[in-house]
């Protein structure tokens, strides 16, 4: 096979896209021409730089390439993995790897492999985040912590980057490269804690200081909260609390396994969302690589257009059972718990603007990410910065219950009244966003990290017609 046979992204990587070859290469010596294999190498490098107290207390950093191995021989199917590379480690995969495919159940959903086919780009590359040291984290944290005005900051800044190869035994090879940075952080006062994040392809977008003031601003507006009865209230979610949605959407709603074992609320072909929502799921503009870990293209993935569902998240098992075809979300693993977007990009409201950003102050009050514009048509709610500890009570109907966090504040007439005590909800995120119950969305994407280094959210400001709390933070 050639190293670059018909894909654009190969020369990418060729480090990596050639160890995936030798190990196809020591499958065919081992197995014969009739096995089918296919093997993914990726080598991630992760630096962090922690803060705490307002101080840096830990840089970290790591390389690591792992190879995994998809194995398919006599109608059963294995899968192995390594991270030693050398010429025995990789002898010893494919030796672990096919004694367990003989031992392995008949596989009679085997899908076949990816053939050849060119990719759609040639991932998100940026040289000097891939090559940034501590001392430019540290500028960011720096400025973070002076901006916050002696308020009591804590977070990190992390770079990462990735190179990743695929070859398998129909004569497809990949390769390519992604970068990313981020940055998290509170900042502290009299027991209320303010939030700022951002997620952006290149370190140098990363603006630690307009994340810092945004952080303080937001803390020193949530002393002195008061309690808040439960009810059903109107809401203004920042990105920040968008961001859940979008993760539990993507998980559990459009997951092509989770809709093929009929755990999900999704059915194709109707209008289950308000017409102001649209939802693609895009690899491109999230800092994704150009194919999944079965060698297929990664592209755009439209899951919502004006309120309507319209396609889920597939690997080649899922996509052979739902007589479609792959949509590139095979990851390692998702063989068990399926495949699923991880670059959702709800899109904004007409003429907004996307961008590698982070959160805009919103003049001196607390809102922010764009979510200052739509208070003035809340006559009495709340604005919620955060939603976490958020679990799953009803997976068919996605009930989620979970807590506000880092600043939640009333509203009334338009203009935020009072800090609100955080607050448990129980809500169907997909009710929530049904036809009628969004009221607007913001004009600003924010670029939002997620605790996996190889995802990102994009999200605007929502305002949603009603949020159902259940009570206070204890009950």
């Amino acid at each position: 096979m050639s190293l670059d046979a018909g894909l654009t992204g190969a020369a990418t990587s060729p480090a990596e896209t050639d160890l995936a070859l030798r190990v196809v290469e020591l499958v065919r010596r081992a197995a014969g021409p009739s096995a089918q294999a296919e093997a993914y190498v990726s080598h991630r490098a992760l630096a962090l730089t922690r803060f705490a107290n307002s101080f840096i207390h830990q840089n970290v950093a790591e390389a690591v390439t792992t190879v995994w191995l998809r194995l398919h021989v006599d109608g059963r199917t294995a899968i192995g993995s390594t991270t030693l590379t050398g010429p025995d480690g990789l002898a010893d995969l494919v030796e672990r790897t096919l004694a367990a495919a003989r031992l392995c159940p008949p596989d009679p959903a085997w899908p076949g492999l990816a053939g050849p086919a060119p990719l759609h780009a040639a991932g998100s590359w940026d040289e000097a985040t891939a090559q940034a040291g501590p001392a430019e984290r540290a500028a960011r944290v720096r400025d973070f912590v002076a901006a916050a005005g002696g308020l009591e900051c804590a977070g990190f800044c992390r770079t990462v980057h990735r190179s990743t190869g695929f070859a398998n035994s129909a004569g497809q090879t990949a390769g390519g490269r992604s970068a990313e940075a981020a940055m998290d952080g509170i900042a502290r006062t009299d027991g209320a804690d303010g939030v700022a994040r951002q997620a952006a392809g290149r370190l140098t977008d990363i603006d630690g200081a307009a994340l810092g003031a945004r952080a303080a601003v937001k803390a020193r507006a949530g002393r002195h909260p008061v309690d808040l009865p439960p009810g059903r209230y109107p809401v203004v979610l920042e990105p920040t609390a968008v961001l859940d949605l979008l993760q539990m959407l993507a998980r559990h709603g459009f997951a092509g396994k989770a809709h093929h074992e009929r755990r999900s609320f999704v059915r194709l072909g109707e209008a289950q969302f308000d017409p102001a929502i649209s939802l693609v799921d895009d690899p491109a503009t999230g800092g994704g690589l150009p194919f999944d870990a079965e060698g297929t293209p990664t592209g755009r993935t439209v899951l919502v257009d004006a309120g309507r569902s319209t396609a889920l998240t597939h690997d080649r098992r899922t996509a052979a059972a739902a007589g479609t075809a792959s949509t590139g979300h095979a990851a390692p693993g998702s063989v068990s718990w399926g495949p699923v977007g991880q670059h959702l990009r709800l899109l904004p409201a007409d003429g907004g603007q996307s961008a590698d950003g982070g959160q805009s102050a919103g003049g001196g009050g607390p809102a922010a990410g764009g979510s200052a514009t739509l208070l003035g048509g809340v006559e009495r709610g709340l604005l919620v910065t955060d939603l976490w500890y958020t679990r799953i009570l009803d997976p068919r109907s996605l009930v989620v219950t979970g807590l506000t966090r880092n600043g939640a504040w009333l509203v009334e007439s338009g203009e935020v009244v009072a800090a609100v005590r955080s607050l448990r909800f129980t809500q169907s995120y997909p009710q929530a966003l049904a036809p009628g119950a969004v009221l607007g969305l913001g004009s600003e994407l924010s670029r939002l990290p997620d605790s996996w280094d190889d995802t990102s959210w994009h999200a605007p400001a929502l305002h949603l017609a009603g949020w159902q709390i259940t009570g206070g933070a204890t009950g």
